[in-house]
């Protein structure tokens, strides 16, 4: 006799969004695994005495989004500390600093996150000037949303500076405006790096908007941080109801090798990922590594000098700036890949992403390993067609679309050609290259991603609903070696669901406004705004 359930949900619109995307009406669930996926009739047979039945009333149950990319140490600090991804201007983000240092006059640190000018009327960095006005005798730090580039006001750079590379502190006149870039960011990050219980409280602040947003797992990307510690302490204690595979910096590399950790080793909740590398920078910050030059260098027009030709705010070279130099990488990749670890490198811009893809190929067998490209926001043809021969997964950001419209941030950089093969997910997929999707944090919102990729402006940019939500679940999945446990709603998966108060598929035009109502992770409740 079948044993019973231990939860039924039903009166759904169950997608499995496997392939074929089946269509059932309920799930049923026992000890955290999905035992049978059917029709309501068929699967109240597995209703008992003691089956909690949850009525869907009739919503989308799909499985559990898989963020792909995430930072959640950042996440947590905005929501502590200010979070300026709701500021629309310099004034805005000053304010709201101003109410975060009232509200938290015991701390070192006045501390803000998120912030995005693109969208701006008054679209500028914010600079010391402005961070002084918030307070004389603090340090100040505001971090723009990309994490390569912060503003810090005179307090800080008065005790910071000096660990400093020059080069990556903006200046104007011989002065330093307090915006700073790439390692002057990381003497701040390490300046402000919280203790253990600290951490805690930002990565529980975290994993609870995890929750609300229906992801169920994440790929965290982890540097000096006590992360793993904190991570593994949660999980210890019961308090971890988040999936967490942490992608450890490549200073961690011989740390990990020493103590005989690998890639997939860990527990149901926290496992060892990729060895993580930057390349280049990020084109908001004008750091990513490109072939042509930035649009808009002052002296970087077609047959300049793109090593000199630079903007008169000391951006540097007209072509972005290697973060590690290709050699380095080359030689990080061999090591890593021969010791048994993934791979996984951020590389945004076309000349970042191809050396990336060159030092996976060099290893023999990049797609067996799962090697990753992260970002990839400007690729050519060659490399669409390398991702798919060579197995590397393309781990992108469908949030990034929001700056690929007429006007926006990538028309500031970039130009309109480059604009509008950006981020090129269509191509990407037709050509058989593995997919996955995450957020980046900008913001963590798998339904904001999937709406910019499936009204996207540009074909090459646009997914249909269905291939959209795959990459956000399977396709993330794959990326972190989970497709036999997580990714689709079928029996013997893990029951990580998420519950959708509108279809996607009905309201294409409006999907980043659909409400999630329910999230399960491991057959349990963890989010309930059904009413």
């Amino acid at each position: 006799m079948t044993a019973p359930a231990d939860r039924i949900f039903t009166n759904a619109e169950v997608h499995t969004l496997g392939d074929p995307d089946e269509v059932a009406e309920a799930v049923a669930v026992r000890d955290g695994e999905i035992v049978r996926v059917a029709d309501a009739y068929e699967v109240e047979f597995l209703e008992g005495v003691g089956t909690e039945v949850v009525d869907l009333g009739g919503r989308v149950l799909l499985p559990g989004f898989v963020d792909a990319h995430t930072h959640l140490q950042h996440l947590g600090a905005r929501l502590v500390h200010a979070d300026l991804s709701a500021a629309d201007s310099p004034a805005d983000s000053v304010a709201l600093l101003g109410e975060t240092a009232e509200s938290r006059p015991d701390d070192e640190w006045v501390l803000g996150f998120g912030y995005d000018e693109s969208g701006w009327d008054e679209s500028r960095y914010l600079t010391r000037e402005d961070l002084d006005a918030v307070s004389g005798d603090r340090p100040v730090a505001a971090f723009r949303e990309d994490m390569h580039t912060a503003a810090v006001n005179s307090v800080a750079l008065d005790r910071h500076a000096d660990a400093m590379p020059d080069a990556d502190v903006r200046t104007e006149g011989g002065e330093p405006t307090g915006v700073i870039v790439e390692e002057a960011v990381d003497v701040v990050y390490e300046a402000i790096e919280p203790d253990a219980d600290q951490l805690r409280e930002l990565l529980a602040a975290a994993q609870r908007e995890a929750h609300r947003k229906g992801v169920t797992a994440v790929h965290d990307m982890v540097r000096q941080s006590r992360a793993p510690e904190v991570y593994r302490r949660m999980d210890l204690d019961g308090d971890l109801a988040l999936r967490v595979r942490i992608n450890y910096w490549s200073d961690h590399l011989d740390a990990l090798d020493e103590v005989g950790l690998r890639t997939n080793h860990g527990s149901e909740f926290v496992r060892v990922g990729a060895i993580k590398t930057f390349t280049d920078g990020s084109l908001g910050g004008r750091t990513a590594k490109l072939s042509e030059p930035y649009a808009d260098v002052e002296g970087a027009g077609e047959g300049a000098d793109t090593e000199s030709a630079a903007a008169d705010d000391g951006t540097g070279s007209a072509t972005g700036q290697w973060v590690v130099p290709p050699e380095e990488l080359r030689d990080l990749v061999d090591e890593a890949d021969g010791a048994g670890f993934q791979v996984t490198a951020h590389a945004i811009g076309d000349e970042a992403v191809d050396e990336v893809l060159s030092a996976y190929e060099a290893t023999g067998d990049p797609g067996a390993a799962r090697h990753r490209v992260e970002h990839a926001e400007l690729a050519d043809d060659a490399a669409v067609e390398r991702f798919a021969e060579s197995g590397v997964v393309a781990s992108v950001q469908p949030n990034f679309l929001k700056w690929a419209r007429e006007g926006g941030l990538y028309d500031d950089r970039l130009g309109t050609e480059r604009r509008e093969r950006s981020n090129r997910f269509a191509d990407l997929l037709a050509a058989g290259a593995p997919l996955a999707f995450g957020s980046d944090c900008m913001p963590l919102d798998p339904l904001f991603g999937v709406h910019q990729t499936v009204n996207a402006p540009a074909e090459r940019q646009r997914l249909p609903v269905t291939e959209a939500l795959r990459a956000y679940t399977r396709g993330a999945a794959y990326a972190g070696f989970d497709e036999d446990r997580l990714g689709t709603v079928e029996a013997g998966k893990k029951a990580d669901l998420v519950a959708l108060e509108r279809s996607p598929w009905d309201h294409s035009g409006d999907i980043e406004n659909i409400d999630v109502a329910l999230t399960v992770v491991d057959g349990e409740v963890v989010y309930d705004d059904l009413g």
